[in-house]
């Protein structure tokens, strides 16, 4: 049966094209509407436009439904981003992005949350690996891996505190106040995204694969490394990427663990203090108000969007195509 009834009537002009015209239509609308002081309407637009294209995708009220249903969830999410970014004054920006206090507040709000990210996947994909295998006491050990997500964040850092701390297990070990106490806490509340997406990853693959792989002589590393990990890699990228995007959002647990912090900035090449970026914003909210707050605040979006795209478009094309090594 042909499924060419299904595609879209624009296809001949190309999904680049199609998706730049929607993109720059989508950009007026939003325009027209904000200049208006009616970002309503833009909302009803971006809806009713979603529902044109189910159309024009000939799933007839089915796909209608879907485009409108599923649009009604981007618009919550990026309408407010929208507004938040048109609100934005072109000087408090300019203004932040080049004061040095900012550069390192960034610097660190990339920096640690990626010590934090390569602790999930390092520590976590092994785990991962033995939890898609299975064994005796897997479900309390999936509870304990998922508990961080139905903590509140600052019971978080309070445990993180206790267990590492002043009188923890580790006595000799400098948690409070410090860079390695700010990486525990966001290994803490990240590392379950980590563990499930790498064990999802791992779930995918065929044993039959890794089982063949093993009866032709190789070691359990060998089908691993050769087998299992090329056809997995692509769910621990994306669970590293997103313990990364959870530890840069962190709050609660930092500012109970690591309020602020000494560590070395390369640009200076020397120790500096600073605070996580979450934490400096809260705390220039207090002081500054909601415009000198969103000033940093997006820059802290922009830097956080464009190493999130770089990173799916460094490894997407990586991770798709790839078979056995």
């Amino acid at each position: 049966m042909s499924t060419r009834s299904s595609s879209l009537p624009l296809d001949a002009l190309g999904r680049g094209s199609i998706a730049l015209a929607v993109v720059a239509v989508q950009a007026v609308a939003f325009t027209v509407a904000y200049s208006l002081g009616r970002p309503t309407l833009y909302a009803i637009f971006a809806i009713l436009s979603a529902a044109g294209l189910g159309a024009a995708t000939h799933r007839g009220a089915f796909g209608v439904a879907m485009a409108t249903l599923g649009s009604v969830l981007l618009v919550a999410l990026g309408l407010p981003l929208l507004v938040f970014a048109a609100r934005q004054s072109p000087d408090l920006v300019i203004e932040a992005a080049i004061d040095p206090a900012v550069h390192r507040v960034l610097y660190l709000g990339v920096y640690a949350p990626l010590l934090a990210a390569v602790a999930s996947l390092t520590f976590g994909v092994p785990l991962a690996y033995h939890l898609s295998r299975g064994f005796p006491v897997q479900s309390l050990v999936e509870s304990l891996v998922d508990l961080p997500l139905v903590v509140p964040h600052s019971v978080a850092g309070i445990v993180v505190l206790a267990g590492f701390g002043e009188g923890g297990a580790f006595p000799n070990l400098s948690v409070f106040g410090t860079l390695t106490g700010m990486v525990l806490a966001l290994t803490f509340v990240s590392a379950p995204y980590a563990v499930n997406a790498a064990r999802e990853a791992f779930e995918s693959v065929d044993d039959r694969l890794e089982y063949a792989a093993r009866i032709h002589g190789a070691s359990p590393w060998q089908a691993f490394r050769r087998v299992t990990g090329p056809l997995a890699v692509r769910g621990m990228v994306t669970g590293g990427v997103l313990a990364w995007a959870r530890s840069v959002s962190e709050f609660g647990a930092v500012v109970v663990v690591a309020y602020s912090v000494e560590f070395f900035y390369p640009p200076a090449g020397e120790r500096v203090v600073a605070q996580h970026a979450p934490v400096f914003v809260w705390n220039l909210f207090q002081r500054g108000g909601l415009d000198e707050s969103g000033a940093v605040a997006a820059l802290l979006l922009g830097v956080s969007a464009a190493i999130f795209l770089l990173v799916r478009w460094l490894t997407a094309d990586a991770t798709t195509t790839r078979g056995v090594a």
